[in-house]
């Protein structure tokens, strides 16, 4: 069943994308995690917003002349926009982080900013990450769907693209690095993807987790020695996951380094999912942090020159299996 896409959206999805109709952006939206990241490695308690203006901007400069698009932040990505080498813009309108004293991971949008202001900023998308689980308390999930549905209307309101990203989590508390939520993030992932893509929500594009933790997969390289699934059973929830929406989706890379995130995608291409390309942030960038900090911009300017950009080809090549979200979409008049 094809979307039908009104021709703003339908405008800002081809910036986005490359010639083939795959979303091959780089991610750089990263704020309160960077600013931590920058200032452990140059061995301070805190680092001035000028250093993380210059990181964004350095990677913008280089990455978007291998990209499609690059998603960055209002709050310190603003002079990395004009870095950007042809390459589409997509915009943070969530703030960062949440409240770990309020139950449910609440969302909040960043004060100044509006989707007209952000329009206006230059983006040709809108992106807002959601902590989201099925199995969360239903009064704290119907806030979380009454928040979407309104930024779905704004988006609507000035006829543009909506990305929508969601992180899972674990209600107990556990550790959503270990075996156990390992086996629950399957359902999470799917469960989530089928509530979004309903049509009421207004998402253009589901910004998606795979739905394996890659360590216990067995089979892989990433495989770390405990199972949760094996080979066959993890192709089996890429299909699951891919088969619970009819919208375009995306992957995101969740922090894991460059190699594991190729064979992830290799993963899926073999599951035979339709997925529709990628915002891929730390698996291109986050080893080059630490030089930054310590060592300087020229040798940082160095480093994704070489590794950088063999980073970006290398999650380009994977994408070769990617879909044309356009397959999914037909245009409004």
């Amino acid at each position: 069943m094809a979307i039908e896409m009104t021709p703003g959206k339908l405008a800002g999805l081809k910036a986005v994308s490359n010639e083939r109709g795959v979303i091959a952006a780089a991610a750089m939206d990263q704020r309160g995690s960077l600013q931590k990241s920058l200032a452990k490695a140059k061995g301070v308690s805190d680092v001035p917003v000028s250093m993380l203006e210059d990181f964004k901007s350095m990677v913008t400069d280089v990455l978007t002349q291998h990209a499609s698009a690059i998603l960055l932040d209002p709050e310190f990505g603003l002079p990395a926009t004009h870095k950007r080498r042809a390459a589409g813009l997509l915009l943070a309108y969530e703030k960062t982080g949440y409240d770990a004293a309020e139950p449910g991971r609440m969302p909040d949008l960043l004060d100044h900013w509006s989707v007209r202001r952000l329009k206006e900023a230059g983006a040709d998308c809108i992106k807002v990450l959601l902590y989201y689980t099925p199995f969360e308390k239903s009064d704290i999930n119907d806030v979380k769907h009454a928040f979407i549905e309104r930024i779905g209307n704004e988006c609507q309101g000035e006829d543009m693209p909506f990305f929508c990203e969601f992180v899972g989590y674990d209600v107990s508390g556990e550790d959503e690095k270990g075996l156990a939520y390992a086996k629950r993030k399957p359902a999470i992932v799917a469960g989530s993807m089928e509530e979004f893509g309903k049509a009421k929500y207004g998402i253009d594009v589901l910004k998606v987790e795979v739905p394996v933790q890659m360590k216990f997969v067995a089979g892989t390289t990433a495989f770390a020695g405990e199972q949760a699934y094996t080979r066959e059973e993890a192709l089996e929830h890429f299909r699951m996951a891919a088969s619970s929406t009819h919208k375009p989706f995306i992957y995101l890379s969740a922090g894991v380094t460059n190699a594991i995130f190729i064979e992830t995608l290799q993963l899926a291409a073999e599951s035979g999912t339709s997925f529709n390309g990628v915002l891929c942030g730390r698996a291109t960038w986050s080893d080059g942090v630490a030089i930054f900090a310590k060592d300087g911009e020229k040798a940082f300017s160095e480093w994704l020159n070489t590794q950088g950009v063999e980073n970006i080809q290398n999650v380009n090549k994977a994408l070769e299996a990617a879909s044309p979200w356009y397959g999914k979409v037909e245009a409004r008049a």
